[in-house]
Formats: structure tokens, sequence, C-alpha cells
């Protein structure tokens, strides 16, 4: 079923992109100026098929590895007292039901308009992977677009350093007259020209382009959220200013934590796709608890917060009570004190249970 995925446009763009860039460096650029028979030259051709190879690898997992299905079968564990607690939702309740699919949800999981199923820990639909981007080939993707940034920048340096050397090569030649004026240049050598300037006008905004697209997954990756999660925590940033408390993603659990979470417990198989054995099941994830200090330090803020408000209520009623005494004609304290009892458990209240 999931080679039915290359059978897309975009996915065809990709391959066919890969193997253009490939050739043109390999072929055009380092045979000629490095030569692959010296070191630098065979050097150069390793580490860029290196790059190619892991690229092409973590691109076919993202496209062919499901990125997670929920069964049919799945219920909410009701004991979980975490399912109900930590997630925003446009409509509110407790357990997530998808009524277009008609079954429950595990957290961080949504609905795929384009594949028309739900995905665990979805992060978007990819339409370059003809594929959702969620639990299971998150990882691959990443990788994916961290090997092109470092193959992109790899062919425009060499494309750059043999661009100066042959423009440094044609000065030299002309000052020396070493080639009649009027020679023509032979077709392959146009051709091969013109075939660079081709790839380094495609790799320039390429590398743009796939370069923001790393900066924004690796800022994910170290708060260990998703880009629906990214949107929702915006309403539920504002919803917890607005309330007077501060929001965490219930999900962060610390930088290498959350590194360790998504790429895997051992930084020597960070960088291969296929060391997910880390993953999990994806219908359970780690949630981040309050330590002692934290706990003493957010306790501090709370009880800073309300004997801030405390001062401006004490404000508040000497002013009042000064206003009765100033408009009573009776040199005995206003009558407003008698409320005061009653005044001051209210304000109380108001400012525990909304500081």
């Amino acid at each position: 079923m999931g080679f039915r995925r290359f059978l897309s446009l975009p996915v065809a763009v990709v391959l066919v992109l890969i193997g253009f860039v490939y050739h043109t460096v390999v072929f055009l650029v380092i045979e000629p100026w490095l030569s692959l028979s010296t070191a630098p030259g065979l050097f150069n051709a390793l580490f860029f098929t290196g790059l190619g190879v892991m690229a092409v690898l973590c691109y076919v997992i993202a496209v062919l590895k499901d990125p997670g299905r929920i069964p049919l079968s799945y219920m909410p564990d009701l004991e979980d007292s975490g399912v109900a607690l930590h997630e925003v939702k446009r409509k509110g309740g407790d357990l997530r039901y998808c009524q277009k699919c008609a079954h429950y949800k595990p957290p961080r999981a949504h609905h795929c308009r384009v594949c028309k199923r739900c995905v665990l820990r979805m992060d978007h639909h990819c339409v370059w992977i003809n594929n959702c981007v969620g639990h299971n080939n998150y990882k691959a993707f990443f990788l994916f677009v961290l090997y092109v940034v470092a193959a992109c920048i790899h062919a425009l340096i060499l494309l750059g350093g043999q661009a100066i050397q042959e423009l440094g090569a044609d000065s030299e030649m002309q000052n020396t007259d070493a080639l009649p004026k009027g020679m023509p240049v032979s077709s392959s050598l146009a051709f091969s020209a013109i075939v660079k300037v081709v790839c380094a006008v495609v790799l320039v905004p390429l590398l743009v382009a796939v370069t923001v697209l790393l900066a924004w997954h690796v800022y994910l990756l170290l708060h260990n959220k998703t880009t629906i999660e990214y949107h929702e925590g915006v309403r539920a940033r504002w919803l917890a200013e607005k309330a007077g408390h501060h929001y965490r993603h219930p999900y962060d659990l610390g930088v290498v934590s959350n590194i360790v979470t998504l790429l895997g417990p051992s930084a020597t198989f960070w960088f291969i796709p296929t060391a997910t054995g880390h993953v999990g099941s994806g219908f359970k994830f780690g949630l981040f608890v309050l330590s002692a200090t934290m706990w003493w330090s957010a306790g501090y803020a709370y009880l800073a917060r309300v004997l801030k408000k405390m001062k401006h209520a004490c404000i508040g009623l000497k002013a009042v009570l000064s206003w009765g005494n100033r408009n009573s004609q009776y040199k005995s304290p206003s009558p407003l004190v008698s409320l005061v009892p009653v005044y001051l458990p209210f304000e109380l209240y108001l400012l525990i249970h909304y500081p």
C-alpha cells in the first residue's frame, strides 16, 4: 500500500531533483575540477554521496512508513487522569472523539482530511512525501530535511569553488593570449555550464526554504511540540495569561529529554532513521511534572500576586472609608466601617480564587 505514495507528481519531482543535483555535482563539478582519482576529489565525492544516500533513505522511509494508525478497538483509559487535563479543545469535553472516524483518539492524535483518518501525534500532511508526518515517521522526515540542508550547502560550495577557479583560469588565458580570439567553445562545455547554472539557481532558493523548515522543526523538537500543538498552544497561552497563570506545553520535558524522546537515548543513533525502537506506541506520552523547586517558585509567584492585589484592595478600602468620613456630619467613624467584616472575607475569596 505504501508504494502507491510514489505515484505522485511531487514525490517524482523530489526524486528527479535529487538525481539531477547528484549527477551535476559529482560528474560535472568534482570529476572535471578535482578528479575522482585524487584524495580531495574522492573525499568530496564520497561525502556528498553519503549525504545523498542518507537523504534518499530517510525520504523513502518517510514516504513508505505509516505515520501511526489508530485501531478501531482503541478505547481511552478512563482511569488515566492525564487524558482530559492536558489538551485545549475548541469544543471542550473530556474524552477525545473523532466524529469522522467514529472512534476515540488518543492524546496528540488528529484527523487528516487528506488521508481521511486519524494519525498518531500528527504534525502535518506533507504533499512532498504524499503522506502525513506523524508519530512513526517524524524522525525520518526530520533527518531528511537535515541531510538535504547539508547536501545543498556542500553542493553550493563545490559549484562556487569550481566557478571561481574557472573564472580565474579564463582571465589568465585571455591575458596570456593562450587561445586565439574567436575560438568556438565546444558544445559539451557550453551544455555543462548551462546545467551547472541551472543547478545553482535551483539550489539557492531550495536551501533557503529547507533551512527555514529545518529551523522550525528544530524549535518544535526542542520543545516536544507538533505544528498543530504549536497553534493550539497560542490559544492556550492566551487563555492562561488572561487568567493570570503561566502556561507551559504539557509534553515539554526539557531540552535533553525532548531530544531523547524524539531521536533516541543514544546519540550514536540520532542520525540513523531506522533507529526508532524508542518511540513507543504513540498512545501515551510523558508529561511535564513540577518538581519541588518549581512548586515553590510557582507558589511564591502566586502568593506575590495575591499580596499585591490585597495591597490595592486595602488602598481602595481606605479611600472609601476616608470619603465616607469626609462626607459625614458626625465625628464618629463612618457607618461604612460596619461593612468591613462582610467586605474583607468576600475580597479575600476573590483574591484567592481569581489572582
